[in-house]
Protein backbone atom coordinates (compact mmCIF):
# COMPACT_ATOMS: atom_id res chain seq x y z
CA UNK A 1 0.00 0.00 0.00
CA UNK A 2 1.42 3.57 -0.21
CA UNK A 3 2.10 5.78 2.57
CA UNK A 4 1.50 9.15 2.37
CA UNK A 5 2.40 12.20 4.22
CA UNK A 6 0.98 15.55 5.54
CA UNK A 7 1.85 18.84 3.73
CA UNK A 8 2.62 21.62 5.68
CA UNK A 9 4.57 24.31 5.41
CA UNK A 10 5.45 23.13 1.51
CA UNK A 11 6.90 20.01 2.23
CA UNK A 12 5.61 16.32 2.61
CA UNK A 13 6.10 15.12 6.55
CA UNK A 14 5.29 12.29 8.32
CA UNK A 15 2.14 13.00 11.48
CA UNK A 16 4.23 13.66 14.84
CA UNK A 17 2.15 10.97 16.58
CA UNK A 18 3.76 8.39 13.84
CA UNK A 19 0.29 6.86 13.02
CA UNK A 20 -1.21 6.25 10.07
CA UNK A 21 -4.98 4.86 9.46
CA UNK A 22 -5.87 2.31 6.15
CA UNK A 23 -8.61 3.87 3.72
CA UNK A 24 -10.63 1.45 1.67
CA UNK A 25 -11.34 1.05 -2.05
CA UNK A 26 -15.42 0.70 -1.61
CA UNK A 27 -15.90 -1.50 -4.74
CA UNK A 28 -13.17 -4.34 -3.34
CA UNK A 29 -13.55 -3.36 0.41
CA UNK A 30 -9.90 -4.06 0.50
CA UNK A 31 -7.30 -1.36 1.88
CA UNK A 32 -5.14 0.31 -0.61
CA UNK A 33 -3.21 3.39 1.44
CA UNK A 34 -1.69 4.41 4.41
CA UNK A 35 -3.23 7.90 5.60
CA UNK A 36 -1.34 10.26 8.04
CA UNK A 37 -3.71 10.33 11.36
CA UNK A 38 -2.28 13.75 12.31
CA UNK A 39 -3.33 15.61 15.76
CA UNK A 40 -3.34 18.47 17.72
CA UNK A 41 0.86 19.17 16.85
CA UNK A 42 0.34 18.58 13.31
CA UNK A 43 -2.91 21.01 13.21
CA UNK A 44 -0.39 24.18 14.98
CA UNK A 45 2.42 22.91 12.97
CA UNK A 46 0.21 23.19 9.60
CA UNK A 47 -1.71 26.94 11.09
CA UNK A 48 1.39 28.18 12.28
CA UNK A 49 2.70 28.06 8.66
CA UNK A 50 -0.18 29.09 7.29
CA UNK A 51 -0.23 31.99 9.94
CA UNK A 52 3.71 33.29 8.91
CA UNK A 53 3.08 32.77 4.80
CA UNK A 54 -0.06 35.16 5.66
CA UNK A 55 1.97 38.07 7.35
CA UNK A 56 5.56 38.05 6.45
CA UNK A 57 6.23 35.57 3.92
CA UNK A 58 6.67 35.92 -0.36
CA UNK A 59 2.86 35.60 -0.34
CA UNK A 60 2.14 38.50 1.57
CA UNK A 61 4.57 40.30 -0.91
CA UNK A 62 2.82 39.13 -3.81
CA UNK A 63 0.51 41.67 -5.95
CA UNK A 64 -3.38 40.47 -6.72
CA UNK A 65 -1.88 39.93 -10.89
CA UNK A 66 0.70 37.54 -9.10
CA UNK A 67 -1.41 35.83 -7.11
CA UNK A 68 -3.87 34.93 -10.16
CA UNK A 69 -0.86 34.21 -12.14
CA UNK A 70 -0.04 31.47 -9.96
CA UNK A 71 -3.41 29.87 -9.66
CA UNK A 72 -3.82 29.97 -13.67
CA UNK A 73 -0.66 28.16 -13.73
CA UNK A 74 -1.96 25.21 -11.06
CA UNK A 75 -5.25 24.99 -13.35
CA UNK A 76 -2.84 23.79 -16.25
CA UNK A 77 -1.15 21.82 -13.71
CA UNK A 78 -4.66 20.42 -12.39
CA UNK A 79 -6.23 19.51 -16.18
CA UNK A 80 -2.30 17.64 -16.82
CA UNK A 81 -2.63 15.39 -14.01
CA UNK A 82 -6.57 15.32 -14.40
CA UNK A 83 -6.62 11.73 -15.18
CA UNK A 84 -4.15 10.14 -12.19
CA UNK A 85 -6.00 11.85 -9.69
CA UNK A 86 -9.42 11.58 -10.78
CA UNK A 87 -8.51 7.26 -10.59
CA UNK A 88 -7.42 7.86 -7.37
CA UNK A 89 -10.95 9.64 -5.84
CA UNK A 90 -12.25 6.38 -7.48
CA UNK A 91 -9.98 4.11 -6.04
CA UNK A 92 -10.65 6.27 -2.67
CA UNK A 93 -14.54 7.11 -2.79
CA UNK A 94 -15.89 4.96 -5.62
CA UNK A 95 -17.98 7.25 -7.40
CA UNK A 96 -18.30 6.36 -11.12
CA UNK A 97 -14.81 7.21 -13.37
CA UNK A 98 -16.87 9.36 -15.99
CA UNK A 99 -17.93 11.26 -12.98
CA UNK A 100 -14.41 11.86 -11.48
CA UNK A 101 -12.89 12.11 -14.66
CA UNK A 102 -15.54 14.99 -15.47
CA UNK A 103 -14.90 16.99 -12.55
CA UNK A 104 -10.79 16.66 -12.65
CA UNK A 105 -11.31 17.95 -16.50
CA UNK A 106 -13.85 20.84 -15.02
CA UNK A 107 -12.44 21.83 -11.83
CA UNK A 108 -8.88 23.66 -13.85
CA UNK A 109 -11.76 26.63 -14.41
CA UNK A 110 -12.01 27.78 -11.41
CA UNK A 111 -8.50 28.29 -10.80
CA UNK A 112 -8.90 30.22 -14.35
CA UNK A 113 -11.31 32.23 -13.00
CA UNK A 114 -10.57 33.24 -10.05
CA UNK A 115 -6.78 33.52 -11.09
CA UNK A 116 -8.24 35.90 -13.57
CA UNK A 117 -10.46 37.77 -10.83
CA UNK A 118 -7.82 38.11 -8.26
CA UNK A 119 -7.10 41.62 -9.54
CA UNK A 120 -10.49 42.90 -10.08
CA UNK A 121 -11.18 43.19 -6.61
CA UNK A 122 -11.86 47.02 -6.17
CA UNK A 123 -12.28 49.24 -3.41
CA UNK A 124 -14.38 52.54 -3.99
CA UNK A 125 -14.07 56.25 -2.88
CA UNK A 126 -17.05 57.27 -0.61
CA UNK A 127 -18.98 60.50 -1.44
CA UNK A 128 -19.01 62.04 1.91
CA UNK A 129 -21.57 64.34 3.77
CA UNK A 130 -18.51 65.64 5.38
CA UNK A 131 -16.22 68.58 4.26
CA UNK A 132 -12.12 68.46 4.35
CA UNK A 133 -12.02 64.49 4.34
CA UNK A 134 -11.49 61.79 1.93
CA UNK A 135 -12.19 58.52 2.35
CA UNK A 136 -11.76 54.69 0.52
CA UNK A 137 -12.61 51.46 1.14
CA UNK A 138 -10.53 48.49 0.60
CA UNK A 139 -10.63 44.57 0.59
CA UNK A 140 -8.36 42.63 2.78
CA UNK A 141 -7.89 39.09 2.88
CA UNK A 142 -9.72 37.50 5.96
CA UNK A 143 -6.96 35.27 7.26
CA UNK A 144 -6.17 31.94 7.69
CA UNK A 145 -9.17 29.63 6.35
CA UNK A 146 -9.78 26.55 7.79
CA UNK A 147 -11.34 24.78 4.61
CA UNK A 148 -12.99 21.09 5.88
CA UNK A 149 -14.26 19.02 3.10
CA UNK A 150 -16.74 15.69 2.63
CA UNK A 151 -15.98 12.25 1.22
CA UNK A 152 -18.10 12.86 -2.23
CA UNK A 153 -16.45 14.85 -4.37
CA UNK A 154 -13.59 16.02 -2.65
CA UNK A 155 -11.62 18.10 -4.83
CA UNK A 156 -14.08 19.34 -6.64
CA UNK A 157 -15.63 20.94 -3.46
CA UNK A 158 -12.06 21.70 -2.28
CA UNK A 159 -11.15 24.28 -5.61
CA UNK A 160 -14.67 25.79 -4.43
CA UNK A 161 -13.34 26.85 -0.82
CA UNK A 162 -9.83 27.26 -1.88
CA UNK A 163 -9.60 28.92 -5.57
CA UNK A 164 -11.62 31.96 -4.17
CA UNK A 165 -9.54 31.79 -0.52
CA UNK A 166 -6.01 32.09 -2.47
CA UNK A 167 -7.42 34.83 -5.09
CA UNK A 168 -8.72 37.29 -2.10
CA UNK A 169 -5.15 36.75 -0.58
CA UNK A 170 -5.72 33.79 2.66
CA UNK A 171 -3.57 31.15 3.09
CA UNK A 172 -5.60 27.85 3.66
CA UNK A 173 -5.18 24.66 6.40
CA UNK A 174 -7.44 21.90 4.69
CA UNK A 175 -8.82 18.90 6.24
CA UNK A 176 -10.27 16.85 4.28
CA UNK A 177 -12.59 13.70 5.11
CA UNK A 178 -10.80 10.87 6.71
CA UNK A 179 -12.76 8.39 4.49
CA UNK A 180 -11.33 10.11 1.09
CA UNK A 181 -7.91 11.92 1.95
CA UNK A 182 -5.76 10.51 -0.68
CA UNK A 183 -6.09 12.79 -3.82
CA UNK A 184 -6.22 15.96 -1.26
CA UNK A 185 -2.73 15.13 -0.35
CA UNK A 186 -1.60 14.78 -4.05
CA UNK A 187 -3.44 17.76 -5.25
CA UNK A 188 -1.15 19.79 -2.16
CA UNK A 189 2.35 18.58 -4.53
CA UNK A 190 1.19 20.85 -7.09
CA UNK A 191 1.36 23.67 -5.36
CA UNK A 192 5.01 23.66 -5.20
CA UNK A 193 5.10 22.65 -8.75
CA UNK A 194 3.34 25.75 -9.37
CA UNK A 195 5.53 28.08 -7.55
CA UNK A 196 3.22 28.74 -4.52
CA UNK A 197 5.50 29.71 -1.71
CA UNK A 198 5.70 27.76 1.22
CA UNK A 199 3.12 27.69 4.26
CA UNK A 200 -0.11 29.02 1.64
CA UNK A 201 -1.76 25.61 1.11
CA UNK A 202 -1.37 22.90 3.83
CA UNK A 203 -3.25 19.72 4.63
CA UNK A 204 -3.69 17.63 7.60
CA UNK A 205 -5.35 14.44 7.67
CA UNK A 206 -6.42 12.71 10.44
CA UNK A 207 -10.68 12.32 12.65
CA UNK A 208 -12.74 14.82 13.68
CA UNK A 209 -11.85 15.15 17.57
CA UNK A 210 -8.18 15.22 16.51
CA UNK A 211 -7.48 17.00 14.10
CA UNK A 212 -10.83 19.12 12.63
CA UNK A 213 -11.85 20.28 16.12
CA UNK A 214 -8.17 21.93 17.00
CA UNK A 215 -8.39 23.25 13.76
CA UNK A 216 -11.60 24.85 14.29
CA UNK A 217 -10.57 26.02 17.50
CA UNK A 218 -6.83 27.39 16.40
CA UNK A 219 -6.78 30.83 17.17
CA UNK A 220 -5.03 31.62 14.39
CA UNK A 221 -7.53 30.64 11.98
CA UNK A 222 -10.34 33.48 11.09
CA UNK A 223 -12.57 31.36 8.94
CA UNK A 224 -13.86 28.19 8.50
CA UNK A 225 -15.67 27.07 5.41
CA UNK A 226 -17.56 23.65 5.56
CA UNK A 227 -19.05 21.14 3.41
CA UNK A 228 -20.78 18.48 4.96
CA UNK A 229 -24.03 17.52 7.28
CA UNK A 230 -26.20 19.59 9.01
CA UNK A 231 -25.28 18.34 12.25
CA UNK A 232 -21.94 18.79 11.84
CA UNK A 233 -22.15 21.93 10.39
CA UNK A 234 -24.34 22.92 13.53
CA UNK A 235 -21.62 21.78 16.01
CA UNK A 236 -19.08 23.73 13.88
CA UNK A 237 -20.72 27.18 13.71
CA UNK A 238 -21.17 26.81 17.46
CA UNK A 239 -17.68 26.41 18.44
CA UNK A 240 -16.70 29.22 15.55
CA UNK A 241 -19.19 31.35 17.47
CA UNK A 242 -17.33 31.56 20.81
CA UNK A 243 -14.15 32.92 19.06
CA UNK A 244 -16.24 34.93 16.76
CA UNK A 245 -14.72 33.38 13.61
CA UNK A 246 -16.15 33.79 9.86
CA UNK A 247 -18.01 30.91 8.74
CA UNK A 248 -19.13 28.94 5.26
CA UNK A 249 -21.34 26.45 5.99
CA UNK A 250 -22.85 24.01 2.55
CA UNK A 251 -24.97 21.60 4.20
CA UNK A 252 -27.44 19.14 3.63
CA UNK A 253 -30.03 19.13 1.15
CA UNK A 254 -33.57 17.28 0.53
CA UNK A 255 -34.48 18.82 -2.64
CA UNK A 256 -37.28 18.83 -4.57
CA UNK A 257 -37.53 17.87 -8.15
CA UNK A 258 -41.17 19.00 -9.36
CA UNK A 259 -42.76 17.77 -12.46
CA UNK A 260 -45.89 19.35 -13.63
CA UNK A 261 -48.60 18.04 -16.43
CA UNK A 262 -47.24 19.94 -18.95
CA UNK A 263 -43.54 18.83 -18.81
CA UNK A 264 -41.75 17.07 -21.43
CA UNK A 265 -42.11 13.62 -19.98
CA UNK A 266 -38.86 12.12 -21.29
CA UNK A 267 -36.52 14.68 -20.25
CA UNK A 268 -38.17 15.23 -17.15
CA UNK A 269 -37.48 11.15 -16.38
CA UNK A 270 -34.01 11.76 -17.52
CA UNK A 271 -33.70 14.40 -14.68
CA UNK A 272 -35.36 12.09 -12.18
CA UNK A 273 -32.73 10.05 -13.00
CA UNK A 274 -29.62 12.07 -13.14
CA UNK A 275 -31.19 13.95 -9.65
CA UNK A 276 -31.10 10.85 -7.41
CA UNK A 277 -28.91 7.84 -8.91
CA UNK A 278 -26.12 9.93 -10.27
CA UNK A 279 -23.45 9.56 -8.23
CA UNK A 280 -25.04 6.83 -5.92
CA UNK A 281 -27.06 9.52 -4.85
CA UNK A 282 -24.65 10.94 -2.55
CA UNK A 283 -24.68 14.57 -3.02
CA UNK A 284 -26.17 17.69 -1.53
CA UNK A 285 -28.33 18.61 -4.18
CA UNK A 286 -29.93 15.39 -4.69
CA UNK A 287 -33.81 15.27 -5.94
CA UNK A 288 -34.03 12.91 -3.40
CA UNK A 289 -38.15 13.80 -3.16
CA UNK A 290 -39.74 13.26 -6.73
CA UNK A 291 -42.88 15.43 -7.02
CA UNK A 292 -45.31 14.38 -9.48
CA UNK A 293 -48.75 16.17 -10.35
CA UNK A 294 -51.76 13.91 -9.59
CA UNK A 295 -53.26 13.77 -13.61
CA UNK A 296 -49.74 12.10 -14.67
CA UNK A 297 -48.15 10.39 -11.51
CA UNK A 298 -48.93 6.75 -12.89
CA UNK A 299 -48.04 7.44 -16.15
CA UNK A 300 -44.56 9.12 -15.14
CA UNK A 301 -43.93 6.55 -12.63
CA UNK A 302 -44.06 3.35 -15.19
CA UNK A 303 -41.89 5.27 -17.55
CA UNK A 304 -39.75 6.16 -14.27
CA UNK A 305 -39.28 2.44 -13.35
CA UNK A 306 -38.57 1.35 -16.98
CA UNK A 307 -35.72 3.40 -17.03
CA UNK A 308 -34.05 3.00 -13.62
CA UNK A 309 -34.39 -0.32 -14.20
CA UNK A 310 -31.91 -0.36 -16.56
CA UNK A 311 -29.18 1.34 -13.92
CA UNK A 312 -26.39 -0.96 -14.21
CA UNK A 313 -24.24 -1.42 -10.72
CA UNK A 314 -20.70 -2.77 -10.91
CA UNK A 315 -16.84 -1.65 -11.28
CA UNK A 316 -16.78 2.39 -11.22
CA UNK A 317 -13.55 2.16 -12.98
CA UNK A 318 -15.54 0.38 -15.85
CA UNK A 319 -17.12 3.14 -18.05
CA UNK A 320 -20.26 0.85 -18.79
CA UNK A 321 -21.06 1.22 -15.32
CA UNK A 322 -24.38 3.89 -14.18
CA UNK A 323 -24.43 3.32 -10.26
CA UNK A 324 -20.93 2.64 -8.22
CA UNK A 325 -21.03 1.46 -4.64
CA UNK A 326 -21.78 3.66 -1.10
CA UNK A 327 -18.37 5.53 -0.41
CA UNK A 328 -18.03 4.07 3.22
CA UNK A 329 -19.30 1.37 5.21
CA UNK A 330 -21.11 3.79 8.16
CA UNK A 331 -23.28 5.16 4.84
CA UNK A 332 -23.82 1.83 3.53
CA UNK A 333 -25.45 1.19 7.06
CA UNK A 334 -27.24 4.51 6.96
CA UNK A 335 -29.02 3.94 3.35
CA UNK A 336 -30.51 0.64 4.38
CA UNK A 337 -31.47 1.89 8.12
CA UNK A 338 -33.56 4.55 5.72
CA UNK A 339 -35.27 2.05 3.67
CA UNK A 340 -36.35 -0.07 6.46
CA UNK A 341 -37.67 3.10 8.06
CA UNK A 342 -39.39 3.53 5.09
CA UNK A 343 -40.91 0.47 4.99
CA UNK A 344 -42.10 0.77 8.28
CA UNK A 345 -43.48 4.14 7.78
CA UNK A 346 -45.92 2.46 4.77
CA UNK A 347 -44.42 3.91 1.54
CA UNK A 348 -44.19 0.97 -1.05
CA UNK A 349 -41.13 0.23 -2.93
CA UNK A 350 -41.48 -0.27 -6.15
CA UNK A 351 -37.63 -0.67 -7.13
CA UNK A 352 -35.02 -1.68 -5.57
CA UNK A 353 -34.53 -1.60 -1.34
CA UNK A 354 -31.91 -4.30 -0.79
CA UNK A 355 -28.51 -4.42 -0.76
CA UNK A 356 -26.71 -4.78 -4.36
CA UNK A 357 -25.36 -8.71 -4.52
CA UNK A 358 -25.06 -9.30 -8.04
CA UNK A 359 -21.48 -10.81 -9.12
CA UNK A 360 -20.82 -7.31 -10.75
CA UNK A 361 -20.82 -5.38 -7.60
CA UNK A 362 -17.96 -7.77 -5.70
CA UNK A 363 -17.15 -6.82 -2.41
CA UNK A 364 -18.29 -3.40 -2.35
CA UNK A 365 -21.06 -1.87 -0.47
CA UNK A 366 -23.80 -1.41 -2.95
CA UNK A 367 -27.05 -0.57 -2.46
CA UNK A 368 -29.99 -1.35 -5.51
CA UNK A 369 -31.26 2.16 -7.05
CA UNK A 370 -34.38 2.31 -4.63
CA UNK A 371 -37.97 4.05 -5.24
CA UNK A 372 -40.98 4.25 -3.36
CA UNK A 373 -44.01 5.34 -3.90
CA UNK A 374 -46.81 6.35 -1.35
CA UNK A 375 -44.75 8.53 0.41
CA UNK A 376 -46.35 11.45 2.26
CA UNK A 377 -44.31 14.43 3.16
CA UNK A 378 -44.30 14.04 7.02
CA UNK A 379 -42.59 10.66 6.55
CA UNK A 380 -38.72 10.71 7.69
CA UNK A 381 -37.84 9.41 4.29
CA UNK A 382 -39.46 13.01 2.73
CA UNK A 383 -37.49 14.91 5.83
CA UNK A 384 -34.24 13.69 6.22
CA UNK A 385 -31.14 13.41 4.45
CA UNK A 386 -30.27 9.47 3.21
CA UNK A 387 -27.65 10.46 0.90
CA UNK A 388 -27.48 7.61 -1.22
CA UNK A 389 -29.43 5.83 -3.93
CA UNK A 390 -33.45 6.42 -2.57
CA UNK A 391 -36.08 8.29 -4.07
CA UNK A 392 -39.80 9.13 -2.99
CA UNK A 393 -42.43 9.72 -5.02
CA UNK A 394 -44.92 12.13 -3.64
CA UNK A 395 -47.96 13.35 -5.64
CA UNK A 396 -49.35 16.90 -5.77
CA UNK A 397 -52.64 18.52 -7.01
CA UNK A 398 -51.38 22.00 -7.98
CA UNK A 399 -48.95 24.69 -7.51
CA UNK A 400 -49.83 25.91 -4.43
CA UNK A 401 -49.81 22.48 -3.21
CA UNK A 402 -46.06 21.60 -4.74
CA UNK A 403 -45.02 24.56 -2.88
CA UNK A 404 -46.30 23.67 0.33
CA UNK A 405 -44.57 20.30 -0.03
CA UNK A 406 -41.63 21.53 -1.86
CA UNK A 407 -40.82 24.02 0.95
CA UNK A 408 -42.13 21.93 4.11
CA UNK A 409 -38.67 20.80 4.71
CA UNK A 410 -35.91 22.52 6.83
CA UNK A 411 -33.72 22.32 4.43
CA UNK A 412 -33.45 24.43 1.20
CA UNK A 413 -30.34 23.53 -0.95
CA UNK A 414 -31.59 22.94 -4.18
CA UNK A 415 -35.04 22.51 -6.49
CA UNK A 416 -36.56 22.03 -10.06
CA UNK A 417 -39.42 22.66 -11.74
CA UNK A 418 -39.82 20.09 -15.14
CA UNK A 419 -42.77 22.44 -16.72
CA UNK A 420 -43.79 24.24 -20.09
CA UNK A 421 -44.82 27.12 -18.94
CA UNK A 422 -42.73 29.84 -18.62
CA UNK A 423 -44.72 31.88 -15.93
CA UNK A 424 -45.03 28.63 -13.96
CA UNK A 425 -41.13 28.49 -14.32
CA UNK A 426 -41.01 32.27 -13.20
CA UNK A 427 -43.46 31.83 -10.13
CA UNK A 428 -42.08 28.26 -8.78
CA UNK A 429 -38.42 29.78 -8.88
CA UNK A 430 -40.15 32.73 -6.88
CA UNK A 431 -41.92 31.25 -4.21
CA UNK A 432 -38.88 28.08 -3.96
CA UNK A 433 -36.72 28.25 -0.91
CA UNK A 434 -33.34 27.14 -2.22
CA UNK A 435 -30.39 28.57 -3.11
CA UNK A 436 -30.23 26.56 -6.55
CA UNK A 437 -33.68 26.46 -8.75
CA UNK A 438 -33.29 24.39 -12.35
CA UNK A 439 -36.25 24.53 -14.90
CA UNK A 440 -36.27 22.00 -17.06
CA UNK A 441 -32.57 20.34 -15.80
CA UNK A 442 -30.80 19.63 -13.08
CA UNK A 443 -27.35 18.72 -11.17
CA UNK A 444 -25.94 21.80 -13.00
CA UNK A 445 -22.70 23.63 -11.74
CA UNK A 446 -20.73 26.43 -13.05
CA UNK A 447 -17.54 28.32 -11.64
CA UNK A 448 -19.85 31.20 -12.78
CA UNK A 449 -22.76 30.42 -10.68
CA UNK A 450 -23.19 30.97 -6.91
CA UNK A 451 -23.90 28.37 -4.58
CA UNK A 452 -25.02 27.93 -1.50
CA UNK A 453 -28.32 27.06 0.65
CA UNK A 454 -30.95 28.67 2.67
CA UNK A 455 -32.47 27.70 6.13
CA UNK A 456 -31.14 23.92 7.55
CA UNK A 457 -28.90 23.86 4.34
CA UNK A 458 -25.76 26.43 4.93
CA UNK A 459 -24.37 29.81 5.19
CA UNK A 460 -23.24 32.04 2.32
CA UNK A 461 -22.52 30.78 -0.98
CA UNK A 462 -19.58 29.30 -3.08
CA UNK A 463 -18.53 30.30 -6.62
CA UNK A 464 -19.24 33.08 -9.27
CA UNK A 465 -18.06 36.54 -7.94
CA UNK A 466 -19.79 36.52 -4.60
CA UNK A 467 -17.56 33.70 -3.42
CA UNK A 468 -14.15 35.94 -3.28
CA UNK A 469 -16.59 38.16 -1.07
CA UNK A 470 -16.79 35.32 1.70
CA UNK A 471 -13.07 35.58 1.85
CA UNK A 472 -12.54 39.47 2.35
CA UNK A 473 -13.18 42.27 4.64
CA UNK A 474 -13.63 45.51 3.98
CA UNK A 475 -11.36 48.37 5.54
CA UNK A 476 -12.36 52.15 5.13
CA UNK A 477 -9.69 54.60 5.21
CA UNK A 478 -10.42 58.35 6.24
CA UNK A 479 -8.05 60.96 5.45
CA UNK A 480 -8.21 64.79 6.75
CA UNK A 481 -7.47 66.62 3.92
CA UNK A 482 -7.92 69.63 5.77
CA UNK A 483 -10.53 70.24 7.91
CA UNK A 484 -9.79 72.23 10.84
CA UNK A 485 -9.67 70.97 14.43
CA UNK A 486 -12.56 70.86 15.88
CA UNK A 487 -13.83 70.26 19.65
CA UNK A 488 -11.80 67.14 20.50
CA UNK A 489 -14.61 65.45 22.99
CA UNK A 490 -17.75 65.66 20.12
CA UNK A 491 -17.48 62.93 17.13
CA UNK A 492 -16.30 64.56 13.83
Amino acid sequence: MRRYQLRIDGKSVPPQGEAWFESQNPYTGESWAEIPRGDTRDVDAAVQAAHAALTSGPWAELTATQRGALLRRLGDLIARDAAKLAATEVRDNGKLLAEMQGQLNYIPQWFHYYGGLADKVQGSTLPLDKKGYFAFTRHEPVGVVAAITPWNSPLMLLSWKVAPALAAGCTVVVKPSEFTSASTLEFAELFDEAGFPPGVFNVVTGFGPEVGTPLVEHPLVSKISFTGSDTTGRLINEKAGRHLKHTAMELGGKSPNIVFEDADIEQAVFGAISGIFAATGQTCIAGSRLLVQDSIHDAFVERLLAVARTARMGDPMDPHTQVGPVTTPPQYRKVLEYIDIARSEGATVVLGGEKGTAPECGKGWFVQPTIFTGVRNDMRIAQEEVFGPVLSVIRFKDEDDALRVANGVRFGLAAAVWTSDIGRAIRMSEKLQAGTVWVNTYRAVSFMAPFGGYKDSGLGRENGIDAIREYLQTKCVWINSGAVAANPFVMR
